[in-house]
Protein backbone atom coordinates (compact mmCIF):
# COMPACT_ATOMS: atom_id res chain seq x y z
CA UNK A 1 0.00 0.00 0.00
CA UNK A 2 1.13 3.32 -0.58
CA UNK A 3 2.74 5.86 2.38
CA UNK A 4 0.06 8.72 2.20
CA UNK A 5 2.28 11.99 2.13
CA UNK A 6 0.79 15.14 3.67
CA UNK A 7 2.41 19.06 3.06
CA UNK A 8 1.05 20.90 6.02
CA UNK A 9 1.42 24.84 6.23
CA UNK A 10 0.79 24.45 10.50
CA UNK A 11 1.30 25.95 13.75
CA UNK A 12 -0.12 26.62 17.18
CA UNK A 13 -2.27 23.62 17.64
CA UNK A 14 -5.39 22.95 15.66
CA UNK A 15 -3.92 21.63 12.57
CA UNK A 16 -1.17 20.11 13.90
CA UNK A 17 -3.15 17.95 16.17
CA UNK A 18 -4.61 16.64 13.01
CA UNK A 19 -1.75 15.84 11.15
CA UNK A 20 -0.48 14.45 14.39
CA UNK A 21 -3.59 11.84 13.67
CA UNK A 22 -1.69 10.70 10.06
CA UNK A 23 1.60 10.62 11.56
CA UNK A 24 0.48 7.96 13.66
CA UNK A 25 -1.39 5.79 10.94
CA UNK A 26 2.43 5.79 9.57
CA UNK A 27 1.91 9.06 6.79
CA UNK A 28 4.42 11.35 6.04
CA UNK A 29 3.68 14.45 7.57
CA UNK A 30 5.85 17.29 6.88
CA UNK A 31 5.33 19.90 8.40
CA UNK A 32 6.33 23.75 6.89
CA UNK A 33 6.97 26.92 8.49
CA UNK A 34 7.61 30.53 7.53
CA UNK A 35 11.25 31.64 6.57
CA UNK A 36 12.54 34.30 8.97
CA UNK A 37 10.82 37.73 9.06
CA UNK A 38 11.53 41.09 11.27
CA UNK A 39 12.52 40.18 14.45
CA UNK A 40 10.59 37.45 15.72
CA UNK A 41 11.63 34.07 16.39
CA UNK A 42 11.32 31.76 12.83
CA UNK A 43 8.76 29.30 13.02
CA UNK A 44 5.94 28.50 13.96
CA UNK A 45 5.01 30.25 17.59
CA UNK A 46 4.33 27.23 19.62
CA UNK A 47 8.08 25.94 19.31
CA UNK A 48 9.00 28.69 22.06
CA UNK A 49 6.45 28.24 24.30
CA UNK A 50 6.73 26.44 27.94
CA UNK A 51 9.72 24.66 29.24
CA UNK A 52 12.95 24.55 27.42
CA UNK A 53 13.10 20.43 26.68
CA UNK A 54 15.90 20.02 24.19
CA UNK A 55 16.83 23.24 22.74
CA UNK A 56 15.34 26.53 22.46
CA UNK A 57 13.05 25.87 19.42
CA UNK A 58 11.58 22.67 21.39
CA UNK A 59 9.81 23.23 24.12
CA UNK A 60 7.32 21.62 25.68
CA UNK A 61 3.91 23.05 24.65
CA UNK A 62 5.30 21.64 21.40
CA UNK A 63 6.55 17.99 21.65
CA UNK A 64 3.53 16.08 21.61
CA UNK A 65 1.64 17.53 18.55
CA UNK A 66 4.63 17.76 16.51
CA UNK A 67 6.33 14.25 16.73
CA UNK A 68 7.04 12.09 14.00
CA UNK A 69 7.16 14.74 11.19
CA UNK A 70 9.91 15.89 9.21
CA UNK A 71 10.31 20.12 9.17
CA UNK A 72 11.25 22.39 6.48
CA UNK A 73 10.60 26.13 6.15
CA UNK A 74 10.03 27.88 2.93
CA UNK A 75 9.35 31.77 1.87
CA UNK A 76 5.70 31.72 0.40
CA UNK A 77 5.73 35.55 0.11
CA UNK A 78 8.09 34.86 -2.35
CA UNK A 79 7.11 33.55 -5.80
CA UNK A 80 10.47 31.34 -5.44
CA UNK A 81 9.10 29.95 -2.33
CA UNK A 82 5.45 28.97 -3.90
CA UNK A 83 7.46 27.48 -6.93
CA UNK A 84 9.21 25.27 -4.51
CA UNK A 85 5.93 24.25 -3.18
CA UNK A 86 4.18 23.02 -6.33
CA UNK A 87 7.16 21.70 -7.16
CA UNK A 88 7.21 19.22 -3.88
CA UNK A 89 3.56 19.19 -4.02
CA UNK A 90 4.03 17.38 -7.80
CA UNK A 91 7.55 15.40 -7.14
CA UNK A 92 6.82 13.70 -3.76
CA UNK A 93 3.48 12.81 -5.00
CA UNK A 94 1.38 14.50 -1.94
CA UNK A 95 -1.55 13.59 -1.24
CA UNK A 96 -2.95 16.14 0.76
CA UNK A 97 -1.50 19.86 1.37
CA UNK A 98 -3.02 21.42 4.33
CA UNK A 99 -2.67 24.68 6.26
CA UNK A 100 -4.11 26.61 9.16
CA UNK A 101 -3.84 30.30 8.23
CA UNK A 102 -6.46 33.16 7.65
CA UNK A 103 -8.07 32.57 4.10
CA UNK A 104 -7.29 36.23 3.02
CA UNK A 105 -3.75 35.00 2.60
CA UNK A 106 -4.72 31.96 0.43
CA UNK A 107 -3.71 33.52 -2.49
CA UNK A 108 -1.05 36.03 -1.43
CA UNK A 109 0.90 32.97 -0.67
CA UNK A 110 0.35 30.83 -3.44
CA UNK A 111 -1.10 28.36 -0.99
CA UNK A 112 -5.31 28.56 -2.39
CA UNK A 113 -6.54 25.06 -3.66
CA UNK A 114 -6.56 26.44 -7.13
CA UNK A 115 -3.72 27.29 -7.41
CA UNK A 116 -1.91 23.68 -5.85
CA UNK A 117 -4.71 21.46 -7.34
CA UNK A 118 -3.59 22.98 -10.62
CA UNK A 119 -0.79 21.72 -9.97
CA UNK A 120 -1.72 18.06 -8.92
CA UNK A 121 -5.59 17.67 -9.82
CA UNK A 122 -6.19 15.08 -7.29
CA UNK A 123 -4.94 16.89 -4.51
CA UNK A 124 -6.86 16.94 -1.34
CA UNK A 125 -6.60 20.71 0.33
CA UNK A 126 -7.71 21.16 4.03
CA UNK A 127 -8.17 24.70 5.67
CA UNK A 128 -8.87 25.02 9.57
CA UNK A 129 -9.84 28.70 9.85
CA UNK A 130 -11.60 30.69 12.60
CA UNK A 131 -15.03 30.82 10.50
CA UNK A 132 -14.53 29.93 7.02
CA UNK A 133 -13.52 31.15 4.19
CA UNK A 134 -16.60 33.75 4.14
CA UNK A 135 -15.28 35.19 7.14
CA UNK A 136 -11.31 35.49 5.23
CA UNK A 137 -10.00 37.89 8.13
CA UNK A 138 -11.04 36.55 11.40
CA UNK A 139 -8.40 35.33 13.49
CA UNK A 140 -8.78 31.79 15.04
CA UNK A 141 -8.02 30.93 18.66
CA UNK A 142 -9.89 29.02 21.16
CA UNK A 143 -11.03 30.98 24.30
CA UNK A 144 -12.34 33.24 21.58
CA UNK A 145 -14.20 30.75 20.06
CA UNK A 146 -15.21 29.44 23.10
CA UNK A 147 -16.62 32.42 24.38
CA UNK A 148 -18.37 32.62 20.85
CA UNK A 149 -20.23 29.63 20.77
CA UNK A 150 -21.81 29.24 23.86
CA UNK A 151 -19.03 27.02 25.39
CA UNK A 152 -18.12 29.23 28.14
CA UNK A 153 -21.46 30.32 28.89
CA UNK A 154 -22.53 26.77 29.74
CA UNK A 155 -19.07 26.33 31.72
CA UNK A 156 -18.50 27.08 35.30
CA UNK A 157 -20.82 27.52 38.16
CA UNK A 158 -24.61 28.28 38.05
CA UNK A 159 -23.66 31.81 40.46
CA UNK A 160 -20.44 32.61 39.30
CA UNK A 161 -18.54 33.82 35.80
CA UNK A 162 -18.98 31.87 32.29
CA UNK A 163 -15.49 30.10 32.34
CA UNK A 164 -13.23 28.59 29.56
CA UNK A 165 -12.51 24.68 29.49
CA UNK A 166 -9.54 23.41 30.79
CA UNK A 167 -8.45 21.64 27.81
CA UNK A 168 -8.16 23.76 24.51
CA UNK A 169 -11.21 21.72 22.80
CA UNK A 170 -12.09 23.48 19.64
CA UNK A 171 -8.70 23.17 18.91
CA UNK A 172 -8.86 19.61 19.00
CA UNK A 173 -12.14 19.53 17.56
CA UNK A 174 -11.14 21.12 14.32
CA UNK A 175 -8.29 18.73 14.26
CA UNK A 176 -10.24 16.35 14.07
CA UNK A 177 -12.85 17.69 11.86
CA UNK A 178 -10.00 17.30 9.15
CA UNK A 179 -8.81 14.23 10.08
CA UNK A 180 -12.34 12.57 9.26
CA UNK A 181 -12.91 14.66 5.91
CA UNK A 182 -9.37 13.90 4.34
CA UNK A 183 -9.99 10.52 5.08
CA UNK A 184 -13.44 10.88 3.45
CA UNK A 185 -12.24 12.54 0.53
CA UNK A 186 -9.65 10.16 0.24
CA UNK A 187 -12.18 7.46 -0.61
CA UNK A 188 -14.05 9.59 -2.46
CA UNK A 189 -10.84 10.05 -4.71
CA UNK A 190 -10.48 6.57 -5.08
CA UNK A 191 -13.95 6.31 -6.69
CA UNK A 192 -13.83 9.35 -8.65
CA UNK A 193 -10.06 10.20 -9.30
CA UNK A 194 -10.62 14.04 -7.63
CA UNK A 195 -9.29 15.60 -5.31
CA UNK A 196 -11.26 18.47 -3.52
CA UNK A 197 -11.16 21.32 -1.03
CA UNK A 198 -12.40 21.07 2.60
CA UNK A 199 -12.92 24.19 4.83
CA UNK A 200 -13.32 23.54 8.69
CA UNK A 201 -14.66 26.30 10.60
CA UNK A 202 -13.87 26.37 14.07
CA UNK A 203 -16.79 28.05 14.99
CA UNK A 204 -19.39 25.45 12.99
CA UNK A 205 -17.14 22.65 14.41
CA UNK A 206 -17.76 23.82 17.97
CA UNK A 207 -21.51 24.33 17.32
CA UNK A 208 -21.91 20.52 15.97
CA UNK A 209 -21.62 19.81 19.65
CA UNK A 210 -24.09 22.10 20.83
CA UNK A 211 -26.59 19.37 20.56
CA UNK A 212 -27.76 18.90 23.76
CA UNK A 213 -28.58 22.70 24.56
CA UNK A 214 -28.65 24.77 21.13
CA UNK A 215 -32.25 22.35 19.76
CA UNK A 216 -33.92 22.95 23.39
CA UNK A 217 -34.36 27.04 22.55
CA UNK A 218 -36.91 26.12 19.86
CA UNK A 219 -39.04 24.42 22.57
CA UNK A 220 -39.19 27.01 24.73
CA UNK A 221 -36.62 26.03 27.73
CA UNK A 222 -36.14 27.74 30.38
CA UNK A 223 -32.31 29.34 30.51
CA UNK A 224 -31.26 27.07 33.51
CA UNK A 225 -31.04 24.34 30.89
CA UNK A 226 -28.94 25.88 28.58
CA UNK A 227 -26.51 27.88 31.03
CA UNK A 228 -23.87 27.23 33.97
CA UNK A 229 -24.85 24.17 35.95
CA UNK A 230 -21.37 23.53 37.92
CA UNK A 231 -20.82 20.20 38.15
CA UNK A 232 -24.34 19.02 37.62
CA UNK A 233 -26.18 17.12 34.76
CA UNK A 234 -28.54 20.00 33.80
CA UNK A 235 -31.36 17.02 33.20
CA UNK A 236 -30.37 13.20 34.93
CA UNK A 237 -30.34 13.73 38.43
CA UNK A 238 -28.53 12.92 40.49
CA UNK A 239 -25.15 14.16 38.72
CA UNK A 240 -22.46 15.92 40.66
CA UNK A 241 -19.05 15.84 42.48
CA UNK A 242 -19.69 15.20 46.30
CA UNK A 243 -17.41 14.99 49.39
CA UNK A 244 -16.24 12.43 50.82
CA UNK A 245 -14.54 12.00 54.02
CA UNK A 246 -11.07 12.50 52.27
CA UNK A 247 -11.60 14.05 49.06
CA UNK A 248 -14.62 13.76 46.51
CA UNK A 249 -16.16 11.62 44.25
CA UNK A 250 -18.82 11.87 40.96
CA UNK A 251 -21.64 10.07 40.70
CA UNK A 252 -23.98 9.81 37.57
CA UNK A 253 -27.21 8.56 38.29
CA UNK A 254 -28.67 8.20 34.25
CA UNK A 255 -31.79 6.47 34.56
CA UNK A 256 -34.83 5.78 37.40
CA UNK A 257 -33.53 2.26 37.65
CA UNK A 258 -29.90 2.90 38.46
CA UNK A 259 -31.88 5.72 41.24
CA UNK A 260 -33.59 2.40 42.44
CA UNK A 261 -30.22 0.92 42.98
CA UNK A 262 -28.44 3.95 44.33
CA UNK A 263 -31.48 4.05 46.80
CA UNK A 264 -31.50 0.35 47.63
CA UNK A 265 -28.23 0.73 49.13
CA UNK A 266 -28.37 1.30 53.49
CA UNK A 267 -25.98 3.59 52.87
CA UNK A 268 -28.41 5.98 50.63
CA UNK A 269 -31.52 4.74 51.45
CA UNK A 270 -32.38 8.19 53.56
CA UNK A 271 -31.92 10.10 50.41
CA UNK A 272 -35.33 8.29 48.56
CA UNK A 273 -38.59 9.69 48.91
CA UNK A 274 -41.82 9.03 46.80
CA UNK A 275 -41.63 12.25 44.44
CA UNK A 276 -37.68 11.44 43.52
CA UNK A 277 -39.01 7.98 42.09
CA UNK A 278 -38.78 9.62 38.72
CA UNK A 279 -36.41 11.69 37.15
CA UNK A 280 -39.12 14.38 36.40
CA UNK A 281 -39.70 14.33 40.24
CA UNK A 282 -36.15 14.47 41.21
CA UNK A 283 -36.21 18.13 39.19
CA UNK A 284 -38.38 19.64 41.32
CA UNK A 285 -36.22 18.16 44.28
CA UNK A 286 -32.89 18.85 42.72
CA UNK A 287 -31.38 21.23 45.26
CA UNK A 288 -32.75 19.08 48.22
CA UNK A 289 -31.16 15.95 46.93
CA UNK A 290 -27.75 17.19 46.06
CA UNK A 291 -27.57 18.44 49.87
CA UNK A 292 -29.35 15.12 50.89
CA UNK A 293 -26.67 13.25 49.06
CA UNK A 294 -23.58 15.31 50.60
CA UNK A 295 -24.94 14.23 53.64
CA UNK A 296 -24.33 10.80 52.86
CA UNK A 297 -20.73 10.76 51.45
CA UNK A 298 -19.26 13.16 53.78
CA UNK A 299 -19.71 10.54 56.41
CA UNK A 300 -17.35 7.85 54.46
CA UNK A 301 -13.79 7.58 52.68
CA UNK A 302 -14.06 7.57 49.20
CA UNK A 303 -13.40 4.21 48.79
CA UNK A 304 -16.60 3.19 50.92
CA UNK A 305 -18.68 4.74 48.91
CA UNK A 306 -17.50 3.63 45.59
CA UNK A 307 -17.15 0.58 46.68
CA UNK A 308 -21.49 0.76 47.36
CA UNK A 309 -21.66 2.22 43.97
CA UNK A 310 -19.56 -0.12 42.51
CA UNK A 311 -21.96 -3.15 44.04
CA UNK A 312 -25.09 -1.37 42.56
CA UNK A 313 -23.60 -0.96 38.71
CA UNK A 314 -23.83 2.80 39.32
CA UNK A 315 -21.33 4.45 37.27
CA UNK A 316 -18.83 6.70 39.76
CA UNK A 317 -15.06 7.48 40.34
CA UNK A 318 -12.80 9.88 42.43
CA UNK A 319 -11.65 12.49 40.49
CA UNK A 320 -8.28 11.80 39.49
CA UNK A 321 -5.24 14.97 38.45
CA UNK A 322 -2.96 14.42 35.31
CA UNK A 323 -0.45 12.57 37.23
CA UNK A 324 -2.82 10.31 38.60
CA UNK A 325 -4.68 9.74 35.11
CA UNK A 326 -1.19 8.45 33.57
CA UNK A 327 -1.14 5.80 35.81
CA UNK A 328 -4.28 4.33 35.66
CA UNK A 329 -4.24 0.68 34.78
CA UNK A 330 -6.42 0.94 31.64
CA UNK A 331 -4.29 3.52 29.93
CA UNK A 332 -0.62 2.94 31.14
CA UNK A 333 0.40 0.81 28.37
CA UNK A 334 -1.45 2.67 26.06
CA UNK A 335 0.54 5.99 26.28
CA UNK A 336 2.49 7.28 22.79
CA UNK A 337 5.96 7.32 23.81
CA UNK A 338 9.02 9.61 21.79
CA UNK A 339 12.82 9.96 22.98
CA UNK A 340 14.63 13.40 23.66
CA UNK A 341 18.21 13.79 22.03
CA UNK A 342 19.37 12.74 25.43
CA UNK A 343 17.79 9.45 25.88
CA UNK A 344 15.04 10.18 28.11
CA UNK A 345 11.46 8.89 27.41
CA UNK A 346 8.58 11.08 27.15
CA UNK A 347 5.26 9.87 27.91
CA UNK A 348 2.77 10.87 25.94
CA UNK A 349 -1.24 10.88 25.56
CA UNK A 350 -2.73 7.97 24.28
CA UNK A 351 -3.60 7.02 20.24
CA UNK A 352 -7.69 7.68 20.71
CA UNK A 353 -8.77 3.98 19.53
CA UNK A 354 -6.26 1.21 19.32
CA UNK A 355 -5.03 -0.11 15.85
CA UNK A 356 -2.57 -3.00 14.98
CA UNK A 357 -0.53 -0.33 12.53
CA UNK A 358 -0.68 2.47 15.67
CA UNK A 359 3.59 3.04 16.09
CA UNK A 360 3.34 3.45 19.92
CA UNK A 361 7.05 5.46 19.55
CA UNK A 362 7.02 8.06 17.78
CA UNK A 363 10.08 10.08 16.58
CA UNK A 364 11.13 13.39 18.72
CA UNK A 365 10.16 16.54 16.91
CA UNK A 366 12.54 17.97 14.35
CA UNK A 367 14.83 21.43 14.84
CA UNK A 368 13.11 24.12 12.72
CA UNK A 369 13.97 23.62 8.90
CA UNK A 370 16.12 20.67 10.31
CA UNK A 371 14.90 18.87 7.08
CA UNK A 372 15.13 21.15 4.02
CA UNK A 373 17.90 20.00 2.05
CA UNK A 374 16.96 16.74 2.51
CA UNK A 375 13.20 17.42 1.42
CA UNK A 376 14.56 19.89 -1.40
CA UNK A 377 16.77 16.99 -2.82
CA UNK A 378 13.99 14.87 -3.08
CA UNK A 379 12.75 16.95 -5.24
CA UNK A 380 15.25 17.17 -7.76
CA UNK A 381 17.26 20.16 -6.17
CA UNK A 382 20.93 20.29 -6.25
CA UNK A 383 22.98 21.35 -3.35
CA UNK A 384 23.93 24.60 -5.30
CA UNK A 385 20.03 25.25 -5.86
CA UNK A 386 19.66 24.75 -2.45
CA UNK A 387 22.29 26.93 -1.39
CA UNK A 388 21.39 29.82 -3.60
CA UNK A 389 17.56 29.52 -2.39
CA UNK A 390 18.94 29.89 1.17
CA UNK A 391 21.50 32.35 0.83
CA UNK A 392 18.25 34.12 -0.84
CA UNK A 393 16.01 33.80 2.27
CA UNK A 394 13.40 31.32 0.03
CA UNK A 395 14.14 28.39 2.16
CA UNK A 396 15.96 28.05 5.70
Amino acid sequence: MKRRTILSLEQALSLPSATLRFAQLGWRVIRIEATPSGGGLPGDPNRYIGTRIADDDRRSYFIAPNVGKEAIALNLKDDRGQAVLRRLIKALDADVFCCNTVPSRYKGLGIDYETLAAEKPDLIWAGISAMGPDYPNAPGYDPVIQAMCGYMETTGDAKGPPMVMGLPVIDLKAGDEVYANVLLALLERNETGRGKAIHVSMLQAAASWLITVLPLVDFGCDTSEITRAGNEHRKFIPTNVYPARDGFIYMAIGSDVQWKRLTELPRFAPVANQVRRTNEGRHKEREAIHRDMASVTIRATADEVLADLQAATIPATKIFDIRQVRELPQLREKLTRTQMPDGKVIHMQPAAVDRAAFAREMPFPRKYGEDTPRVLAEAGYSARDYERLASAGVVA
